[in-house]
């Protein structure tokens, strides 16, 4: 279940990524790819993919807290959702362009 610190990392790390993407709207030797955006996005999920394993790892032998790990896995799931949602959102807008008539 997300929390509102998780919310609010959430909605911290979107504006991050709105900000850069806008800042390179003028040219693009100036900021990001959108490649590299996108690999810096799936590379954050799989970070916190790893550290949510690292936490479940250390609590089942018995050097982590509970509150961690669940803490830890909740990251995972918002960022993990949130990809989804981009995904989605990717294939929706590809599909809208192939209707396009020419």
């Amino acid at each position: 279940m997300a929390t509102p610190t998780i919310a609010a990392n959430a909605y911290a790390n979107l504006a991050r990524v709105l900000e850069n993407t806008a800042a390179g709207k003028g040219s693009e030797a100036s900021g990001q790819s959108f490649a590299s955006l996108l690999k810096d996005a799936v590379g954050s999920v799989m970070e916190s993919g790893r550290k949510s394993d690292a936490q479940t790892v250390a609590m089942a032998a018995g050097k982590a807290n509970v509150m961690d790990v669940v803490t830890a896995v909740a990251d995972t799931d918002v960022a993990v959702s949130t990809l989804v949602s981009v995904r989605d959102r990717v294939i929706a807008a590809y599909e809208d362009i192939m209707k396009m008539p020419i």
